[in-house]
């Protein structure tokens, strides 16, 4: 049990502990940096893996830190694979639930003996890695979860296991996917209204009863109230009705977001050096971007883990070349399963004044240039709060987990995206592109997304919910 006292000279020290993805890691990582500005020791916990990526795609220094800013890893007991890419998502997950508490375990009666750092006095922890409450509380030390979905996710997450015992899930067979069973509408999930079984994550879509991704999801989410605060990164303002109906659910729930707002307010920048990319950005781009009008670009990136074919790839790059309006493409190298990633010759050719290739781009700096009129994206929370916060417009390609429930409110709630409905049909893609770009309707939800964008800004402002609730959980929780 560690000592009810911290000694007054000691920093507070929080373990920060991300789930093993890029885009979770980026939001803890974030995180972990506003802790620092309030004083906080920190250790960030990542892979062994994701670690060695960090060193290779930002340098053998990249991870020094400060003395308060400290990296340390625990291994994920998967086998080797591509060190540049990322590894198989559902491995991954059933090993979290299997083999990471006792290494962690080990390395938090380590941290906390050691005697050049302060004994650790909080854990703040990925919502997904659902171990570390084991651990916490073997400890005897405060942990509070960081779910780095938006707010609607997370409701439907909490629901998974009602949708499993009322029948919904596991789906009976394949046809079921395509026989318009997913149109069938949820009418009693708290807060979220008309929503489709099309619309909640798309792990309910699985025939297998024993899925792993499933009960990753369910797993995580009934342990959840047990710690002592949760944390989600959205914006009260955009998602008030569910979180209104997410509060009775948590003893203590903060809303705290967007984080990199929240950040650009505190003007240390000591940690500036510190990135969040598994790849290497190619800040190239963003030169490219100063050649361009204002709003006069669409910015494509399906994230880091969307896959898809090579006739999807084809599909999406004529569409865009056929547009024939400008555009940023990251295509990462593992985009296409099984493939390299290469568009023909004569696609290079018809765009070669408008078009860009990029592996991977520093996202929020392109998301924020002027020359950026919209985003074609996956959907993953991460992009869709960073273009809210960039008060770009989105076209919205969900492909899984949690992005069907990010693009049905970013398209019908919010009022700033569109649906690409197809699998990736050119002239379906020529066409919305078109509409986004030129379009009333690009037009009406480019003043939607500003509008949007300025509440975030009053959210994260000094005053603003964000900075208040980041205040309280400090001086409540974490303290």
């Amino acid at each position: 049990m560690v000592s009810e006292t911290v000694a007054a000279d000691q920093k507070p020290h929080a373990v920060c502990v991300a789930a093993p993805f890029q885009s979770h890691i980026k939001a803890m990582l974030k995180f972990s940096k506003l802790l620092h500005r309030k004083g906080f020791h920190i250790t960030f916990v990542n892979t062994e893996f994701n670690h060695q990526r960090f060193l290779r795609s930002r340098g053998s220094n990249s991870l020094d830190g400060l003395p308060d800013f400290r990296f340390v890893t625990i291994p994920d007991s998967l086998p080797p694979s591509d060190p540049n890419a990322s590894q198989d998502v559902a491995s991954l997950c059933d090993s979290v639930m299997k083999n990471f508490l006792a290494p962690f375990s080990d390395l938090l009666r380590k941290l906390h003996n050691t005697e050049n750092n302060p004994p650790v006095t909080c854990i703040v922890s990925d919502g997904f890695t659902a171990f570390t409450i084991t651990a916490a509380h073997e400890l005897g030390i405060p942990i509070a979860m960081l779910f780095t979905v938006s707010a609607c996710s997370l409701m439907a997450f909490m629901h998974f296991s009602h949708l499993r015992d009322k029948g919904f899930t596991p789906l009976k067979d394949e046809s079921y996917l395509t026989n318009g069973y997913l149109d069938t509408v949820i009418d009693w999930i708290p807060g979220m209204r008309d929503i489709r079984l099309r619309d909640l994550p798309s792990l309910i879509q699985t025939t297998d009863p024993n899925d792993v991704m499933f009960k990753f999801i369910v797993e995580a989410v009934e342990r959840a109230p047990k710690a002592a605060a949760i944390i989600v990164q959205t914006v009260d303002a955009l998602e008030h009705e569910v979180l209104d109906a997410l509060y009775p659910m948590f003893p203590r729930l903060y809303v705290i977001g967007p984080l990199q707002l929240l950040l650009d307010h505190s003007h240390n920048d000591h940690l500036k050096s510190i990135g969040y990319n598994l790849w290497v950005e190619e800040t190239e781009c963003l030169h490219w971007l100063n050649s361009k009008a204002p709003n006069s670009v669409l910015y494509v990136n399906f994230g880091s883990i969307t896959v898809m074919t090579p006739q999807q790839l084809t599909e999406f790059g004529w569409g865009l070349a056929n547009s024939k309006h400008s555009f940023l493409w990251v295509i990462r190298p593992d985009l296409v399963i099984g493939e390299s990633a290469i568009m023909p010759p004569e696609f290079h050719v018809e765009t070669k004044e408008r078009g860009l290739i990029a592996s991977w781009c520093p996202q929020e700096e392109v998301l924020n240039h002027p020359s950026i009129g919209g985003f074609l994206t996956h959907c993953g929370w991460n992009s869709t709060i960073e273009s809210v916060t960039a008060g770009v417009p989105m076209l919205c390609w969900p492909f899984f987990g949690d992005q069907q429930t990010n693009s049905k409110y970013t398209c019908n709630e919010w009022g700033i995206g569109m649906e690409i409905r197809s699998r990736a049909n050119r002239d379906e893609v020529e066409k919305i592109v078109r509409e986004l770009m030129e379009g009333d309707k690009g037009k009406k939800m480019k003043k939607k997304a500003m509008e949007w964008k300025k509440l975030a800004e009053e959210a994260s402002g000094p005053h603003g919910s964000s900075s208040i609730n980041l205040n309280n959980l400090v001086n409540e929780v974490l303290l």
